[in-house]
């Protein structure tokens, strides 16, 4: 936001340089707020705030994510790579006895849990390169439309006083996500771990925390252990416009489903929960079965090609 010096008694540069956050209008009800819900003392978020910086940048990525500009033949060649692959078995051999640790203590696929560390991160190599303070002061009080980074920045205050972090050492993608598994503030919050009980829960550098955060999240979220993620199926005829692509969480029942056409393998039983989903390939028009399991991926990214993403990579990485 671009703030008049004679507002706020500031001079600010001529090439546009803006306030502060500490000077921000809404300073006062961010530091009220987060000593009510965190204990964390106004003098401490003006200290940090007045050194976070406005990017211009965050603002025009979070206004075209990949999510919702691309069809899913333009974004399943970001994902599913033949680098990203290889990359992606050399991390499961490099960390095979933490991904089966994890596995058997969540219950999830340790293939699920590296194809997620994969597309988030390229396996940790690429975490983001923006400061973490500055993605989420910008996203907090110059995003209005998504109220959720307010939250984002009150969560990340609380983590690195609990964890002990440097606030302005942090790096991360331009919406505040960090580590190998990129999360927010109130993700790591309340799913991450510390798998190697040395006192710290660090995502950024310890792949043991980070694949453990990342099956805790899953489970948490309701994982069910061999449930079918999903699968492509065969419409007989057209399926009503209202089943198709309607509602991440699934609504109707694979027995529903095959009511009206839809083809599906003999592993799915007609109680099972079921969204039917219409994805554009190179092909043409496919169409998807869409499980428990793939709605649990979901609450991870709130996208069916994210999802579809994650569960084609890690089935490349068997």
């Amino acid at each position: 936001m671009r703030i008049l010096a004679a507002v706020l008694g500031l001079t600010l540069l001529s090439s546009g340089t803006h306030a502060a956050y500490d000077q921000h209008p809404k300073f006062d009800q961010f530091s009220q707020e987060l000593e009510a819900e965190y204990g964390i003392k106004p003098a401490t978020a003006r200290h940090w705030l007045a050194q976070a910086e406005r990017m211009d940048s965050v603002l025009e990525a979070i206004s075209r994510p990949a999510e919702r500009r691309l069809e899913w033949h333009e974004y399943r060649k970001i994902f599913i790579t033949d680098s990203r692959i290889r990359q992606g078995k050399e991390f499961l051999q490099t960390y095979a006895k933490e991904l089966a640790a994890a596995e058997q203590k969540y219950g999830v696929d340790r293939h699920v849990i590296a194809a997620v560390i994969g597309v988030e991160t390229y396996y940790g190599q690429r975490q983001g390169s923006y400061r973490v303070l500055d993605s989420l002061a910008t996203l907090a009080f110059d995003y209005p439309k998504r109220p959720l980074f307010w939250r984002e920045l009150k969560a990340f205050f609380a983590l690195a006083e609990k964890e002990q972090i440097d606030l302005a050492e942090v790096k991360g993608s331009y919406a505040g996500a960090m580590g190998y598994g990129q999360f927010i503030p109130t993700s790591f919050l309340s799913y991450a771990v510390d798998a190697d009980q040395d006192g710290k829960r660090d995502l950024w550098n310890n792949p043991a925390d980070a694949i453990e955060s990342v099956a805790n999240y899953f489970k948490r979220h309701g994982w069910r252990a061999g449930e079918t993620v999903t699968l492509p199926v065969e419409l007989s005829q057209p399926a009503p416009e209202n089943m198709i692509n309607d509602r991440l969480k699934p609504k109707w029942t694979a027995g529903e489903l095959r009511a009206v056409g839809v083809k599906l393998s003999a592993q799915v039983p007609d109680n099972a929960s079921a969204t039917l989903i219409q994805l554009e390939a190179d092909s043409g028009t496919e169409y998807w079965f869409g499980g428990h399991n793939f709605y649990v991926i979901t609450r991870y990214n709130h996208s069916r090609l994210y999802a579809m993403a994650v569960y084609q990579l890690s089935e490349a990485l068997r």
